[in-house]
């Protein structure tokens, strides 16, 4: 996966992550708008997000906000009186 490659499409907002080279031979839809592309082998050769600034915005909001509400359950840390 070293030679991952990204394109945004702007017009479109399609953005494509190839892994690897080769023909689509199979697709397989993993979320809505987010299809995975498969060879003959069925291995994985590119991702496909529509509407990917939506996706992209909505994914780190919603990863920021599930941090911070487990930084907001986590215990506080003690500061040793003498660490000031």
């Amino acid at each position: 996966m070293n030679n991952t490659q990204m394109t945004y499409f702007k017009e479109e907002d399609v953005l494509y992550l190839a892994i690897s080279e080769g023909q689509e031979a199979n697709s397989v839809e993993l979320y809505p708008n987010v299809t995975a592309e498969l060879n003959d082998k069925d291995e994985l050769i590119g991702l496909e997000i529509l509407e990917a600034s939506t996706f992209v915005r909505d994914y780190i909001l919603e990863t920021a906000q599930v941090r911070l509400l487990n930084l907001h359950h986590a215990k506080p840390l003690q500061m040793n009186q003498g660490m000031i």
